[in-house]
């Protein structure tokens, strides 16, 4: 499976980084590009488990465009992003 995902609140590189890590331990997940200007997430996954790839990019604060992007996802997001530096 192949997918696009466009999302809310991608600022930077410590943001794609936090993605990266939630989304690769996503069992079947083989791949992700993020395209952080388009804020868009490229997943390619052995499995068709896009529901499951939303939900966590959901809950690590960057939900797809289109759904509910409260004050929550973007504290979340924030903190993410602070992580992701640090990791990076």
């Amino acid at each position: 499976m192949k997918a696009d995902i466009q999302i809310e609140n991608l600022k930077c590189g410590g943001c794609a980084a936090t993605i990266k890590k939630g989304i690769l331990a996503l069992d079947g997940v083989n791949e992700i590009d993020i395209d952080i200007e388009k804020s868009i997430v490229s997943i390619t996954s052995e499995n068709d488990n896009l529901e499951e790839i939303r939900l966590k990019l959901s809950k690590l604060g960057y939900p797809e465009v289109g759904d509910k992007n409260t004050v929550l996802h973007k504290a979340k997001s924030f903190v993410s992003c602070a992580v992701g530096r640090i990791d990076s």
